[in-house]
């Protein structure tokens, strides 16, 4: 994502497009932003407007999206599975590696950061959980990158960690000192029961996207 400028502009007219098909009365905002704090810098665009030119020449930049509006409860319905999507499309139309994810973020009404801020919480309990049972704990079904930020989490207290599962099942588990993560995750043995995979209603993702005349 070397022009910025472009990246931002082809997002909002991806975004501009889904909010005129879809008909819901959402609206968005695209910011650039230099990953390194020491530059705060940014240059912005709203709705289909063309975005300026970033100020910030040096170290890799990341796309922000911030929605606002009447509809944003559907972009952050089922754990942000629609917001989650709209990102994961972006990420590929932008044509972003692996390690290139978290150049582009999208968020809904602070959907995004108040599910970061419960993320480090259930992130404690659970280290002081395992520390104090011994046992390990698996955590709900997360997308990747909520899944790398627990892990990234998780790290501080020194315990393993590791993914597992399929697809949107797919899980984190955090184990006691010296455990073996290699081999899959044992929930009979653990005493915990299996996180239940996510569901998809058909009919009300229809109904949401339907347009309103």
């Amino acid at each position: 994502m070397d022009d910025v400028a472009q990246a931002a502009q082809t997002i909002a007219t991806f975004l501009q497009a889904f909010t005129t098909s879809s008909g819901l009365r959402l609206r968005f905002r695209v910011k650039a932003r230099s990953l390194k704090p020491r530059n705060a810098d940014s240059a912005e665009i709203s709705g289909s407007t063309p975005p300026a030119e970033p100020v910030a020449k040096d170290g890799p930049r990341a796309l922000f999206v911030e929605f606002t509006g009447p509809d944003t409860p559907v972009l952050t319905a089922r754990n942000g599975e629609v917001l989650n999507a709209l990102e994961h499309i972006a990420s590929k139309m932008l044509r972003l590696e692996p390690n290139e994810q978290d150049r582009i973020s999208f968020d809904a009404d602070q959907f995004k950061a108040n599910r970061d801020r419960q993320m480090q919480e259930s992130a404690a309990a659970a280290i002081e959980r395992v520390r104090a049972t011994g046992e390990p704990h698996a955590f709900p079904p997360m997308n990747s990158r909520e899944r790398r930020m627990m892990h990234m989490l998780l790290s501080e207290s020194g315990l393993p960690t590791a993914s597992s599962g399929e697809g949107p099942g797919r899980f984190v588990v955090l184990y006691p000192k010296g455990a073996d993560t290699s081999a899959p995750f044992n929930f009979s043995a653990a005493g915990d029961t299996q996180p239940p995979p996510r569901r998809h209603d058909t009919n009300q993702v229809r109904n949401a996207f339907r347009p309103r005349y």
